[in-house]
């Protein structure tokens, strides 16, 4: 085949991949591109999250584990319930929720595996501060598996694979010289910062919205939010990097968008009775 034919040939089935493999983000109506089926995802996070139980230090503090699945299952209850009431296909359906408190006070996390694998590590505690504070966390975690994060993430890598391959044969194979001749992959790093951070800054800022309005839904005080961020500013003094290089939005910026949506959501999305 020759190279004009190949570009065709290409061309042509990126088009048909792409029409059948596009979507769109629950409540803010994203459009996504979904190549890799969630119920593989799902599979494969499942083994992933029993693997960091065997591995990990789980909290015996029943207290605050109980917390965790309270805040949870309220939310689970709320999303179902929304999207139920609005008519919309629950994007939670056929999710195997669990929830799981790592015993490591250094680590300020949380996080939602595709599926509802979700674990809470006990420093991020003394950041939230009360259950408020936990449910912005959680919900912030919860929309990332909500809104297919990662079978985006997923489908843009496999995209992106795809195409480099593609354009470095067409180059004559330069993009591999280049790679060679400075003994790093260039154009991963230029993937990172130019195309993957951006967009997964813009997930992260929708995990925000999305968070609060789980968390509204579920009869959280979502003013507490802004206040969670704060902190979290003021344990990260000096240690940001640079936005280009950041898959998350600057501390500033994320408090200024949320304190812009509280009023919406607050009036929007009250809790769900």
């Amino acid at each position: 085949m020759n190279r004009r034919n190949f570009i065709s040939a290409l061309g042509c089935g990126c088009l048909s991949f792409g029409i059948n493999s596009c979507g769109n983000a629950p409540i803010t109506d994203r459009k996504q591109l979904k190549l890799v089926p969630e119920h593989k995802l799902n599979a494969q996070a499942a083994q992933i999250y029993e693997s960091v139980k065997k591995k990990e230090k789980l909290s015996n503090n029943t207290a605050q584990l109980n917390e965790i699945k309270n805040i949870g299952n309220k939310m689970e209850d709320s999303i179902a319930k929304y999207f139920d009431k609005k008519n919309i296909n629950n994007p939670t359906l056929g999710f195997d929720w669990e929830y799981i408190l790592i015993d490591n006070d250094k680590v300020k996390n949380a996080w939602c595996m595709p599926g509802g694998k979700i674990a809470v590590y006990t420093g991020i505690l003394k950041v939230t501060k009360n259950k408020d504070g936990l449910a912005a966390v959680m919900g912030h975690e919860i929309a990332h598996a909500v809104a297919k994060h990662s079978v985006e993430r997923a489908s843009r890598s496999v995209l992106l694979r795809t195409s480099t391959s593609v354009i470095d044969i067409l180059s004559g194979g330069a993009l591999s010289k280049v790679n060679q001749a400075t003994g790093m992959n260039s154009v991963g790093l230029l993937a990172q910062i130019g195309i993957m951070n951006p967009f997964n800054r813009k997930q992260e800022s929708e995990a925000d919205y999305l968070g609060m309005i789980f968390s509204s839904l579920s009869g959280y005080d979502i003013r507490e939010t802004v206040k969670i961020w704060e902190r979290m500013k003021k344990e990260n003094k000096g240690k940001e990097p640079p936005v280009f290089m950041s898959t998350h939005p600057s501390s500033t910026n994320r408090i200024k968008q949320i304190n812009e949506w509280m009023n919406e959501v607050i009036l929007e999305y009250p809790p769900i009775v």
